[in-house]
């Protein structure tokens, strides 16, 4: 038999999958929104892109699988493990893809993911997202802490996670297995906390 922890949960079960997955606006003006069956074409070929390729080591074979992939997201809301959104313009032209994974709510805890497809780099749209995802996840839900990891030679990713609050905290030696071998990973993290970096809660 599994005993239940000996303190509190941070974020009570069923808050998040007793209720449809919000759609959530950044302060770019763009909207974050559930996957649906008509993005799977562009969703399949972000992964043909070469930095996208170089970053995420699992990838879909075609749009059959990225469709099943869909299915997994909205399952993962429903059973509260994940969620899954599409960075849009005006909620139709998908952008990018940001996510939280690993949802721990007896300690608060949650790691962001995320990439943007090559024509909408270089404006802002992966830390606008995140920030976004961010203020949600900790002010609105409560959750207390949300990582994300990246290879340190991902500049453009540490420059994201810089930008919208995340904290650089160390690096995992030999940490994950890419294409090309294993990579060291940073850690970053942002926290619900009073001092939390420029841009955090108290400031929305």
């Amino acid at each position: 038999m599994t005993r239940a922890p000996s303190t509190p949960p941070v974020i009570v079960s069923g808050l998040l999958g007793g209720s449809p997955q919000p759609v959530l606006r950044t302060a770019g003006d763009l909207l974050l929104r559930p996957w649906e069956e008509p993005d799977a074409p562009t969703f399949f070929s972000a992964y043909q892109d070469g930095e996208i390729r170089r970053w995420h080591t699992r990838r879909p074979v075609g749009e059959l699988e990225v469709r099943e992939w869909f299915e997994a997201y909205h399952e993962d809301w429903s059973r509260e493990r994940g969620g899954h959104w599409a960075i849009t313009r005006n909620g139709v032209e998908v952008l990018g893809r940001i996510a939280l994974r690993g949802l721990d709510f007896n300690d608060g805890t949650a790691e962001a993911a995320y990439w943007v497809l090559p024509s909408a780099r270089g404006a802002g749209v992966a830390s606008d997202a995140l920030s976004a995802l961010t203020v949600w996840a900790l002010k609105e839900i409560g959750f207390h802490r949300l990582e994300l990891d990246h290879s340190t030679r991902d500049l453009a990713s540490c420059k994201v996670a810089a930008n919208s609050g995340y904290r650089l905290e160390g690096t995992k030696r030999s940490a994950a297995v890419h294409d090309d071998g294993r990579h060291d990973m940073h850690l970053h993290a942002r926290i619900r906390c009073a001092d939390d970096p420029p841009g955090s809660l108290e400031t929305f």
